[in-house]
């Protein structure tokens, strides 16, 4: 065998590859989202220790109280008669006074509001039915004139009534109370601003009739509840804007319902059980008081401080703690209670801090919590791995178990919604996330055309699990194609990532292994 020239070149002198690994992919040990701008780890705030719309005496306990209740059913029966004719009397007086009244736009005329002063003085016979014989009072109102907006917080349906019989107001309410029997007719007679808080146009609309009816004398005052449902009146949860935009003079009121025995905050008790609590007591206490007005301090006050402003002073004279909770939580608390969670104030997370952190609506927090409970959490509220993998059609892999990981901040092996609610807006909040869901979309298929096939998807998303058979990357597929049309448009790709912000750290890591498998190889021809 003759001896090999040790001078001869290894590779033809034509064709040299050269394979350069300078760096590796930009990514953060256990961080998958580290691409999208993501450089610190996931912080959850630990779950408030105050249930705000918890009543205190949701059932009847004691000997004292039972014996109350029986000794009081016959009190009831005639309390629960004097509401019905008292009720059907000012609803009589109601139809009369709207009787031929077309031009609802402008105040009720004088002689109309006469006529309205029977349905007020059924309105303080409804409240003596319901146990309030006398009712205290601190304070007085403002004259129309230096305060044409009223706040006030809200406890249980009582206070509707007493306002309605005090001041006769303008009230901001939900379209749902518009057909309440009766109720909807007399409430239509204080010319109603009805707001449909989940519809944006519905709620320009409510603010631009708020500043209509305050900037005009001739309007009544107009009564805002800003918590946007009741609570247990211990707490002051946040404000809604609708009152502070215009920067009205605003009189604040504080309504106080002492008790020992029987709590009357509407809370999360039925309302045919409240009002039966009510017609069993021998008397209700209920407290009013109004607070000064309070002023906004120039036009260059925003709203938001006027209302921080006001619900600080109604907070002070309360002695109550502010949280973040709002009318979302109870929406999110509803949804965990049909589910039959045996534990559904968990699932309250204080939607307004969540908003503001990551611009989350209350809709968009129940669409997540829908996938969370399909993620069949256990009785403590919590979800374990492989059922996190299988509503997010995913597989065991190293990337899954970052991504449960990263949102695991306890690392107990276990997510609670308010873990998985944060992480994923945590997700969505980073600058790069839009970017990597559009970049993701033409990466996998969209550049060639306006649409993914599955067989692209399952091509591109492969590599990142190895044993992914094809029936599993169908489901993925499935989940992404919203219109079961064979295919994924750009706005069907879009709006599942942003149903599903944790699966974009399968797309962006197989981008960056692209280009770094692009970037490591150099051909010297």
């Amino acid at each position: 065998m003759a001896d090999a020239d040790l001078t001869a070149p290894l590779l033809s002198p034509d064709h040299v590859i050269v394979t350069v690994h300078s760096s590796a992919p930009s990514a953060a040990p256990g961080n998958p989202f580290h691409a999208l701008g993501c450089h610190a780890d996931l912080s959850v705030p630990p779950p408030p220790t105050l249930d705000p719309f918890r009543n205190a005496t949701p059932a009847v306990e004691g000997l004292y109280e039972w014996a109350k209740t029986v000794l009081c059913l016959p009190l009831a029966l005639l309390r629960l008669a004097l509401f019905g004719l008292c009720l059907a009397v000012g609803f009589v007086a109601t139809k009369v006074a709207l009787e031929g009244w077309k031009d609802k736009e402008n105040p009720m005329p004088k002689w109309r509001c006469r006529v309205m002063w029977i349905t007020r003085l059924c309105a303080r016979c409804i409240l003596f039915s319901f146990g309030y014989q006398w009712i205290k009072r601190k304070g007085r109102p403002a004259p129309r004139e230096i305060a044409p907006i009223i706040v006030s917080n809200h406890v249980s349906y009582i206070e509707p009534i007493f306002y309605f019989y005090e001041l006769f107001p303008t009230i901001v309410a939900s379209e749902s109370h518009d057909s309440i029997p009766f109720v909807g007719t007399i409430i239509r007679a204080m010319q109603v601003i009805y707001v449909n808080r989940f519809v944006t146009s519905s709620r320009k609309q409510a603010v631009r009739e708020i500043k209509r009816r305050a900037s005009c004398n001739k309007f009544p005052q107009v009564l805002l509840f800003p918590e946007g449902t009741t609570t247990n009146g211990r707490n002051l949860i946040s404000f809604q804007l609708g009152a502070f935009i215009h920067g009205y003079p605003i009189q604040p009121v504080i309504v106080r319902y002492p008790h020992v025995h029987f709590d009357q905050s509407w809370g999360n008790v039925s309302l045919g059980k409240l009002m039966f609590r009510m017609f069993t007591q021998f008397h209700n206490f209920f407290e009013v008081e109004y607070l000064p007005v309070i002023y906004p301090l120039d036009d260059k006050e925003t709203a938001v401080h006027f209302r921080e402003r006001t619900s600080c002073a109604i907070a002070t004279a309360m002695n109550a703690v502010q949280t973040g909770h709002s009318y979302g939580d109870i929406m999110l608390y509803m949804k965990a209670l049909e589910a039959k969670q045996e534990n559904p104030s968990s699932y309250m997370v204080e939607i307004t801090k969540v908003e503001s952190l990551f611009h989350i609506r209350s809709m968009e927090a129940l669409d997540f919590l829908d996938k969370f409970l399909a993620m069949n959490p256990d009785p403590s509220g919590r979800v374990q791995y492989h059922d996190f993998l299988r509503v997010l059609r995913l597989k065991a892999c190293p990337l899954s178990a970052k991504i449960f990981s990263f949102i695991d901040v306890e690392k107990s092996g276990t997510i609670t919604f308010r873990q998985f609610l944060y992480g994923c807006g945590y997700v969505m909040s980073q600058p790069g996330f839009h970017q990597a869901c559009e970049e993701s979309f033409t990466g996998v298929g969209g550049a060639v055309k306006a649409y993914i096939v599955e067989q692209e998807l399952r091509d591109f998303i492969q590599p990142a699990i190895l044993n992914w058979n094809e029936d599993e990357v169908h489901e993925l597929f499935m989940l992404f194609d919203n219109d079961n049309d064979g295919r994924i448009d750009k706005n069907d790709f879009l709006s599942c990532l942003r149903s599903n912000p944790l699966l974009v750290a399968f797309f962006t890591s197989q981008l960056q292994q692209k280009e770094f498998n692009a970037n490591g190889v150099i051909e010297i021809v």
